[in-house]
C-alpha cells in the first residue's frame, strides 16, 4: 500500500507550481518592506530550519545580504534577562511549516518588538504566525498528513528562494529558471528505482550513517540527516566536509554509509568529489545526489540532481533523498508516515 508519505512526496511539482505562482506576485511587497534594512535574521526549528539555512547561503551569496540564523531562546527562555537591542536595521523572517509552532511566534513578535520588519513564511494561512507578520508568506503545499515534512519543506525553500530573489542586486535574473522548477521535481520523482533499491540495501545493513554536502545546498545535506533520523530511527550525522575534515573523518570506517549531497555545479563539486574518493578508499560505501558526471563517477551508487543553476538547486534537490528515506523506512518495517515518539506540531518553550 502506498505510503501518504509517498503521495506527499509525489504531490510537489503542483505544490511548488501553485506557490511560485503565487509568491512571485509578491517581491515587490518584500521589497518594499526591506528597504532600509542591512540584516536578515531567521527563526526556525527542525526541517523549517533546514530551510533556513538553504536561505541564509542563498541570501549572502546570491542577495549580498548579511544574514543570521537566531536563536530562538534569546527570545523565549532569556527575554527578561537579556538587553534590549535595535533590530530597526533588521528584516526579521520566521519559517514554520504550521506557523503555530509558539516559540517562533514570539520570537517574530520579540524582534518587532525590537523594531525589526517582519515575515512570517508558513503553509496555514490563518495561523498565528501569518497573523502577526508584517507580510505573510502562504506555501500552497496543500494539507501534509504524514508527520515528515516533504511538500511543505520544498515550498519553504522555494518561497524563500523568491524572497531572496526579491531582495538580491537583479531581481527577476532568476525568472526563466523558477519556471522550471515543477518539471525539474517531476524528473526528480522519476528517479531510478533500481539506483535506489541498492541505496537502501547499503542503508538497511548499517546503523552508522554521515550526510555531508557543503555551501548552498548544506541545508538539504542536514534535512537529510533529520529525515533518516526521525523516520528511519537511524542516528545520523549531518556535517560540513569541512567540518568532517577538522576531526570527525576518524570516525569513517567500513561500518559506515556516507550519503553526500551536492548541487548541480558551483565551487563545493571538487571537495566533494575529493570526499568521495577519500571515504571509498576507507571502504566506507558513498552514496551520492545530485552533482555532475565526474562527481556521481566519484562515488559507489549515485542518483542525479535537478537541471537548475546551483542556486535553485535545493528547491527540489530534496525530493531524492525523500524516495530513498521512504523506501528505507518501509523495507525496515517502520511507519513513514508516523514515526515514532514524534508529532506533526512541536512545541517548544
Amino acid at each position: 500500500m502506498t505510503s501518504q508519505m509517498a503521495r506527499e512526496i509525489a504531490d510537489q511539482p503542483a505544490a511548488l507550481s501553485r506557490t511560485l505562482e503565487r509568491l512571485l506576485l509578491l517581491r515587490p511587497d518584500i521589497a518594499r518592506l526591506a528597504k532600509g534594512r542591512r540584516w536578515l535574521m531567521f527563526i526556525a526549528r527542525g526541517s523549517s530550519d533546514n530551510a533556513a539555512v538553504c536561505a541564509r547561503y542563498l541570501a549572502e551569496i546570491h542577495g549580498g545580504w548579511n544574514c543570521a540564523l537566531a536563536a530562538p531562546s534569546v527570545a523565549t527562555l532569556y527575554a527578561e534577562s537579556a538587553p534590549k537591542r535595535d533590530l530597526s536595521d533588521t528584516l526579521a523572517i520566521a519559517v514554520s511549516q504550521s506557523g503555530s509552532t509558539q516559540e517562533i511566534v514570539q520570537a517574530l513578535e520579540w524582534a518587532a518588538d525590537q523594531g525589526a520588519a517582519t515575515i512570517g513564511v508558513t503553509n496555514v494561512a490563518d495561523s498565528d504566525l501569518a497573523r502577526i507578520a508584517d507580510l505573510a508568506l502562504i506555501t500552497d503545499a496543500g494539507k501534509e498528513l504524514a508527520v515528515p515534512a516533504t511538500k511543505t519543506f520544498t515550498t519553504q525553500v522555494a518561497a524563500l528562494t523568491v524572497l531572496v530573489d526579491a531582495l538580491s542586486p537583479t531581481p527577476g535574473a532568476l525568472d526563466a529558471d523558477f519556471r522550471r522548477i515543477p518539471e525539474q521535481a517531476e524528473a526528480m520523482l522519476a528517479t531510478d528505482t533500481n539506483v535506489l533499491d541498492q541505496m537502501v540495501e547499503v542503508l538497511k545493513g548499517t546503523d552508522e550513517v554521515l550526510t555531508s554536502g557543503r555551501g548552498i545546498t548544506f541545508g538539504t545535506t542536514l534535512e537529510a540527516a533529520l529525515k533518516l533520523e526521525e523516520t528511519c530511527l537511524r542516528p545520523v550525522r549531518g556535517l560540513s566536509y569541512a567540518d568532517l575534515k577538522h576531526g570527525p573523518m576518524a570516525i569513517v570506517d567500513a561500518e559506515l554509509a556516507t550519503l553526500l549531497l551536492a548541487g548541480p555545479s558551483g565551487p563545493t563539486l571538487p571537495g566533494l568529489m575529493e570526499l568521495a574518493t577519500s571515504v571509498r578508499a576507507s571502504g566506507a560505501p558513498v552514496l551520492g545526489i545530485g552533482g555532475d558526471e565526474a562527481f556521481r563517477a566519484a562515488c559507489d551508487l549515485a542518483l542525479p540532481g535537478p537541471d537548475l543553476p546551483e542556486v535553485l538547486a535545493p528547491t527540489v534537490l530534496p525530493i531524492p533523498a525523500q524516495l530513498l528515506v521512504e523506501r528505507l523506512a518501509r523495507a525496515l518495517d517502520l511507519d513513514p508516515d508516523q514515526p515514532r515518539g514524534l508529532k506533526k506540531v512541536t512545541q517548544t518553550d
